[in-house]
């Protein structure tokens, strides 16, 4: 899958244990409209990593719709994925560069630091990720962003930004409207009776701010 657009809706998924409630989610979150799935799991062992990853792979796949391996450019590599999502204290963008090719996605979480978006655009990003927008469950010490921010960085860089961070269908829109042409979305998606429909919310919005 060759340099896919970095827009719309970005699902990142929680630590699930079971495998068959991970698929079930994601591919109602694929169905619905997402647009970028992460596989992210913080608590699972590497034998689980794994066995995860490759069957959200052949899940994605069958969508066409990209995966993205949250911090293991290792694993990445190994499962052939589309992509690695790399953060301030993991494999620097350079070298998920250079170990994934030029073909693969890789995208920098860069917190609340224009800088940080600058250097990773050089270092070979593809989009760059700013956040927190809102108090997350996910990340609660997170750096607070706001609107401004991203509207004085889409300035510098030519790369998309995804906005992350405590993003509800209640709150999306003001993040899509301030310039981010993706959003990054984990508790309100996966935590709710019915993934399917909420993803195809979201999804809408970004045919409301066209």
């Amino acid at each position: 899958m060759r340099n896919p657009t970095i827009s719309g809706l970005y699902a990142i998924t929680p630590d699930f244990e079971s495998t068959d409630d991970l698929l079930d989610k994601v591919r109602q979150v694929l169905e619905g409209g997402a647009q970028l799935i992460q596989y992210r799991n913080k608590s699972a062992s590497r034998v689980l990593l794994r066995e995860q990853a490759e069957l959200l792979l052949q899940l994605c796949r069958k969508h066409q719709v990209p995966l993205v391996v949250n911090d293991h450019v290792d694993l990445a590599m190994e499962i052939d994925a589309d992509g690695v999502h790399v953060g301030q204290n993991d494999a620097a963008v350079t070298h998920a560069r250079k170990q994934l090719g030029r073909d693969k996605i890789v995208g920098a979480s860069c917190y609340n630091s224009g800088d940080m978006a600058l250097q990773a655009e050089k270092q070979g990003a593809d989009y760059v990720a700013f956040g927190a927008f809102f108090p997350s469950l996910t990340k609660p010490d997170a750096l607070s962003v706001t609107s401004d921010l991203v509207a004085r960085i889409r300035k510098k860089i030519a790369i998309p930004i995804v906005g992350i961070g405590g993003i509800r269908l209640a709150n999306a829109a003001a993040v899509i409207q301030s310039g981010c042409a993706a959003i990054a979305v984990c508790n309100d998606l996966f935590h709710t009776e019915n993934s399917k429909v909420k993803a195809a919310q979201f999804a809408q919005l970004f045919v409301a701010t066209i």
